[in-house]
């Protein structure tokens, strides 16, 4: 059965190129992004793990680590890495997960039954602190992830996790948010001291709060 939002995150041991982990020591309290890749030494992925080294400043101050995998060996991985850095202009700088017996393809659902019996599903999942799955998207192997998008729902996540507010359509960090509708409009004021805006009884407005 697949994971579902707010479904646990399995916990898993691996190896990967950067060591021996355990998932939940790794992520110890953080915010995690897992994502998969049907092989090495495929062209769309390379550049997804070149943007991703790129991104890790955005990630860092985030209170996000980063970890991908592949059903390849270690040994391929660091040869793959050597071709990521030289063609992206970068040092991968997070682990890459060698997950040749698919145990955590199989954890995660990463196996996709209509392409092959082995092949991973080019997924991601957000995982919180509390160790449940926050999103989770599956992209097509012709298309490369879009890492704003990602960014951007992480920025919505820790928001919404911390404040009674939801964000709207294609909001970004900043940008004004809505306010829950548990909340009672005569609430409002006290919550959030920015002030609101009433659109509609149930559509009100208000400022980031943690801006």
């Amino acid at each position: 059965m697949s994971l579902r939002l707010g479904d646990d995150a399995p916990n898993f041991q691996a190896k990967t190129t950067e060591g021996d982990i355990n998932f939940y020591d790794y992520i110890d309290g953080k915010w995690a992004v897992l994502y998969s890749h049907p092989s090495d030494y495929t062209p769309v992925c390379t550049t997804e793990l070149g943007r991703t080294a790129k991104l890790k400043s955005e990630f860092d101050k985030r209170n996000v680590k980063v970890l991908a995998l592949s059903v390849d060996s270690v040994e391929d991985h660091n040869g793959w890495v050597k071709d990521i850095n030289e063609t992206q202009n970068t040092e991968v700088n997070f682990p890459i997960i060698a997950d040749e017996d698919r145990h955590v393809a199989q954890l995660y659902d990463m196996i996709h039954p209509n392409a092959s019996a082995t092949a991973t599903v080019r997924s991601v999942f957000v995982i919180g602190p509390d160790k449940k799955v926050k999103l989770t998207l599956t992209y097509p192997a012709s298309t490369g992830r879009n890492f704003d998008e990602i960014l951007r729902v992480i920025d919505s996540l820790q928001l919404t996790a911390d404040y009674q507010v939801a964000t709207p359509a294609d909001w970004k960090d900043g940008e004004d948010v809505i306010v829950v509708p548990a909340i009672k409009t005569e609430d409002i004021p006290a919550k959030f001291p920015k002030g609101y805006k009433e659109i509609k009884p149930y559509l009100r407005t208000t400022p980031q709060p943690n801006k």
